[in-house]
């Protein structure tokens, strides 16, 4: 059974690894070749290993994937602490949009990846990002012929939280278990879905409601899988001139709230277009899928590192501010506060010496 190289361990890989992410590099080649350039300095940025071509590869081969998801996981608890204010006073105290986003592959490259639908190669990322501060709170990576809402089975259920979904999510028998939890939800709801008016409330129009109704769903199937009482919500976007219908478990929040959670469930998009633009997940360093798994988990682990060092900080610059600075400054021994500062000033050796990078965060 292959083992883990002893002269390259699993922090120097994750470091090798994050550089490449925020350096913009679009192979192993690159990476080895750009830490290599400056070896003096390898030491500064945290490299107490061997760092080779083939150490790098053989550790994204063997090296096991779920070392960088716990530690993604780990990263996740701090940045919830820290942007757990972010959020408007008028809001739940939790909040959180569930989606998934396509990562193709190369068919040829990666011949496991194979996608029936559209006979390509790719992945599927799966996401529960919490609306304050955009943080995502959980995420996996499965096969993209997997249904989106059967993650709703993997999904971690908090007792009071609001899960904001698309219609995609759409299963009244995977519904029911987050009612049953103490958990709302609001999901857009579908054309087809067949229901009964229990109560009717009136409604402000001119912010672009139509209705809020009680209701009780009476197919013989959704009746039987979830025989609760919902509420419907009707609202027309005049932006991008939308009819949207919401189904939600919870009768307390205005109707406008609700559909105004429903809105901000575009910050997920967000997240996934943020990520496939700024960090290498479409360029990769290997290709067995261990080795995508390693990448990957480490992107969301740098997005993770950049938000807990402009909260920390309290810097006003924009991530992908952070990260353009970043991106030219990887080899600077200069403190994370002055290099991202209007205007950064170098200190003196000694300070130099003891101050604090990206990775002790």
């Amino acid at each position: 059974m292959p083992r883990s190289s002893r002269s390259f361990s699993a922090y120097d890989h994750f470091l090798a690894l994050c550089f490449g992410q925020l350096t913009f590099r679009d192979s192993a080649r690159d990476i080895i070749a750009c830490l290599s350039a400056r070896p003096h300095l390898q030491y500064h940025l945290g490299f107490r290993g061997k760092l080779t071509r083939t150490n790098f590869a053989y550790a994204n081969e063997f090296r096991d994937w779920r070392l960088f998801a716990a530690l993604a996981e780990v990263l996740i608890r701090r940045a919830t602490r820290l942007y757990q204010n972010a959020q408007r006073p008028d809001w739940p105290p939790m909040v959180f949009a569930l989606d998934a986003s396509i990562i193709h592959l190369s068919l040829k490259l990666f011949p496991w990846s194979y996608w029936p639908r559209s006979k390509s190669g790719a992945l599927k990322l799966h996401t529960l990002l919490a609306l304050k501060g955009s943080i995502p709170t959980w995420a996996t990576l499965t096969e993209a012929s997997i249904p989106d809402l059967k993650l709703l089975d993997a999904v971690p259920i908090q007792s009071g939280a609001f899960y904001v979904m698309d219609r995609g999510y759409l299963d009244f028998t995977r519904l029911v278990r987050l009612h049953q939890q103490g958990a709302w939800f609001v999901v857009r709801s579908k054309q087809h879905v067949r229901f009964s008016v229990l109560a009717s409330r009136p409604v402000d129009k001119a912010g672009g409601l139509r209705c809020d109704q009680t209701i009780v769903l009476t197919s013989p199937w959704s009746r039987r899988h979830y025989p609760h009482r919902l509420r419907r919500i009707s609202f027309r976007d005049p932006e991008q001139d939308l009819w949207l219908v919401f189904l939600t478990n919870n009768f307390e929040l205005t109707p406008q709230v609700v559909a105004e959670l429903y809105k901000r469930r575009w910050q997920v998009e967000l997240f996934f277009k943020w990520v496939k633009q700024h960090l290498r997940i479409h360029h990769f360093y290997g290709r067995s899928r261990n080795a995508i798994h390693c990448q990957i988990w480490t992107a969301i682990c740098t997005y993770l590192l950049v938000a807990i060092a402009k909260e920390e900080l309290g810097l006003e610059k924009s991530l992908y501010e952070m990260l353009q600075i970043l991106s030219v400054s990887a080899f600077e021994q200069v403190p994370l506060e002055k290099l991202l500062a209007k205007s950064p000033a170098l200190e003196n050796s000694q300070t130099l010496s003891n101050t604090p990078c990206l990775f002790d965060f």
